[in-house]
């Protein structure tokens, strides 16, 4: 039995049974049936269950005369990955807004989710930075394709002379894919160590020195989730460019 969380060990106490026939049905047997929720899943629901609770309570509170200190907090965030998508991604930027904030407001909620007692960073397991990788790779192919056709979208793969092809396709293949790894490794590292020195020192300082590394966890949160994010808007800037 794997160690548990206790937000997991409520998830799996709720719903060990479903999960497992879920994915039995999948032909993706769990390991541990009493326990098919992993911690990394069970903080990625808290994190989209948290959020979602913002939303909710910053939709019924909508003002236009008089905004609350909640919508304030979404329109400046919402303003701010707006601008930089429109610094770098130019003209009909707006329409990534929404995606990109959303990115930004889950890798950020979940990177500071481990400096709370009793909780794990989400992105401090590899397999979640690999989710929004994975998702922002299929993203911005999507639009590529969506803004300049399917093959116009592949000749730039083929590099600008017929000839090269033969090696121009497989390095960008390689170089597209490198992307997902480059992105998922470079979040999972940094919110991983960041939890591990901030709980190995807890053990060891309780009061005191550990605060230090907890504001040096947050610096760390909040430029991971930011620099995630910027890399999804150039990526998504190379796949609708006019060039293309």
């Amino acid at each position: 039995m794997p160690e548990q969380l206790w937000f997991t060990a409520v998830l799996n106490h709720l719903f060990a049974g479903p999960v497992s026939a879920l994915l039995t049905a999948l032909h993706l047997p769990p390991e541990y049936p009493q326990a098919p929720i992993s911690n990394a899943v069970a903080m990625e629901v808290l994190v989209v269950l948290f959020l979602l609770l913002l939303f909710l309570a910053g939709r019924t509170r909508l003002s236009v005369d008089r905004p609350g200190a909640l919508q304030q907090i979404f329109e400046v965030a919402h303003g701010f990955i707006t601008a930089q998508a429109h610094e770098i991604i130019g003209r009909g930027s707006d329409k990534f807004a929404a995606y990109l904030t959303a990115l930004g407001l889950f890798i950020l909620c979940s990177n500071l989710l481990g400096l709370i007692p009793g909780f794990e960073s989400p992105t401090g397991f590899p397999v979640v930075p690999l989710g929004c990788a994975v998702l922002t790779f299929f993203y911005y192919h999507s639009w590529g394709i969506r803004k300049q056709g399917l093959l116009h979208y592949l000749k730039h793969f083929a590099g600008p002379m017929p000839a090269l092809a033969v090696l121009m396709v497989p390095i960008e293949i390689v170089s597209h894919c490198a992307r997902v790894l480059s992105l998922t490794v470079r979040l999972y590292a940094n919110m991983f160590a960041g939890d591990m020195v901030t709980m190995v020192f807890f053990s060891l300082i309780p009061l005191g020195l550990p605060i230090l590394f907890m504001a040096l966890h947050l610096g760390v949160s909040i430029i991971q989730a930011y620099v995630f994010v910027l890399l999804a808007m150039i990526y998504l800037q190379g796949a609708v460019a006019e060039e293309h």
